[in-house]
């Protein structure tokens, strides 16, 4: 499925795309423009209903449309190995057949005939799905989402077809340029978790799926304590609460999922870990990260990595003109992707077979600089927490992609953490700063990979060695 939109990017997926084109710097999710934790209190409503399923409403009438959309913290995270991929796998499904409609087709012709479009996407930690309807179809449209999501079928016909659709998007994936440097890289970054950073799977489990599993990951994890229904748009708060009750409060609450089945903490790295892949490409690919901050362990430093992140990638900042304009590296940009299961903080640049050497010197000067007080100054800092604020794109009265973003949040941590985000934001210091970089990435273990062609590795005799040794290169001056 399509990636959603609203949702904070990862730098890691973005980089395939951007293997030979100049580095872009993946951005944080934007929130509505100029919006206080006090001015989204008063039109994001929220209820929880008696089964614990969360109920959030954001009212706004500019165009007779809503979007309905629910959210179930699930994906790859909670995938062991023989899971691996099924998340996904499931989103398909729900697609599909249901108590109410007996096949894909039923399913399609009742979207049809309620105005609705549908999608669904699987991410690290949220799996989600959404209808974009007439405002006049919204009890109808809940009605339609209840069904797949409390009643599916996974009539084995459809599981068998379903799977060779899923199949396809893996051999898709795997046929672009870095699919399995990518897979490495993040193999090495999370010692035996990679399945629960592994969205896309293992080909050989989603060949091998089962009715059984499906139902076996709805048990554990589509229950009303482990989902919310968001719904934005031409709506009265107090009708979709009564609504959402009538339609999803005989839903029998189940039992907490990470209590019965506790996800495992994602070992540290016991040191730098190196890989070199080698693909017909004709820049020198690099990327590099650091196992970063958990959203719910370590709150404050993943709005301290959004604004160093930001500062850094400003046009103009002292990493981009040591680093971009000096002509060393075509495009390099820093992300931290917020998850509460240890997000990656992620470095990632071009530059040419020539001048890689220089460039990955000058690379790690910038890097050793990171917990200079002096490096980012309180101009820079000032001026990105005001564009955080005031340039968002996703504002209020677009209703889908609100839905998805707050989403996205309440996810990975809650809708208190998408409230505050602003008001946070603006209270970043550079001590903020100095704090997350000396936790997270000075001296720390990190994962350096490159991707570049068999001619370029010869004739600049890159080894893994030298990757796994940043201090000992050589300071070359630009």
């Amino acid at each position: 499925m399509p990636a959603p939109f609203g949702a904070r990017p990862d730098l890691r997926h973005l980089f395939i795309a951007a293997l030979l084109a100049v580095a872009i710097p993946a951005a944080t999710p934007q929130l509505l423009p100029a919006q206080s934790r006090a001015e989204l209190a008063k039109v994001v409503r929220r209820k929880v209903l008696t089964n614990g399923m969360e109920v959030i409403v954001v009212e706004n009438h500019g165009v007779p449309i809503a979007t309905l959309e629910i959210d179930v913290r699930n994906g790859a995270f909670t995938q062991s190995p023989e899971y691996a991929g099924l998340a996904h796998m499931y989103e398909h499904m729900f697609f599909k057949a249901n108590k109410d409609l007996p096949d894909a087709e039923a399913f399609n012709d009742r979207a049809a005939e309620l105005g609705a479009v549908f999608n669904g996407t699987t991410q690290e930690e949220r799996v989600n799905y959404f209808l974009t309807l007439p405002a006049d179809s919204v009890a109808g449209g809940l009605r339609f989402l209840a069904s797949a999501l409390v009643n599916p079928s996974f009539r084995d016909d459809e599981l068998k077809r379903e799977k060779e659709v899923v199949l396809g998007e893996y051999d898709r994936n795997e046929a672009q340029p870095g699919f399995a440097f990518q897979q490495k890289a993040t193999e090495l970054l999370y010692p035996g978790q990679f399945s629960r950073k592994n969205t896309i799977g293992d080909r050989t489990v989603i060949a091998n799926v089962t009715p059984a599993q499906m139902r076996e990951i709805q048990r554990k994890y589509y229950v009303p304590n482990n989902s919310a229904l968001i719904v934005t748009g031409d709506v009265d708060p107090e009708k979709v609460f009564v609504l959402a009750e009538q339609v999803f409060g005989a839903w029998p609450r189940g039992e907490d999922p990470f209590k019965a089945d506790p996800i495992p903490p994602i070992p540290a790295l016991d040191g730098n870990k190196a890989h070199i892949s080698e693909e017909p490409i004709n820049a020198v690919a690099v990327l590099i990260q650091w196992q970063g901050p958990s959203v719910g362990k370590d709150p404050g430093a993943t709005f301290a990595a959004d604004v160093f992140s930001d500062v850094l990638n400003t046009p103009g900042s002292t990493f981009q003109k040591n680093l971009v304009d000096t002509g060393l590296w075509q495009g390099v940009g820093v992300n931290y992707y917020t998850l509460n299961q240890t997000g990656p903080i992620s470095i990632s640049g071009q530059t040419t077979p020539d001048k890689y050497r220089a460039a990955m010197a000058a690379l790690e000067r910038e890097i050793a600089r990171f917990t200079d007080p002096t490096y980012v100054t309180t101009r820079e800092l000032e001026a990105v927490k005001a564009q955080r604020t005031v340039s968002s794109a996703f504002g209020i009265e677009k209703a889908s992609e609100i839905a998805h973003t707050i989403g996205f949040w309440w996810s990975v941590s809650n809708l208190d953490y998408f409230i505050g985000y602003t008001d946070t934001m603006a209270q970043q210091r550079i001590t903020d700063l100095l704090r997350y970089t000396t936790t997270y990435i000075a001296g720390k273990p990190r994962v350096t990979s490159v991707l570049l062609s068999s001619d370029a590795r010869r004739s600049i005799g890159l080894t893994e060695k030298e990757l796994l040794a940043p201090a000992l290169r050589p300071v070359v001056r630009p």
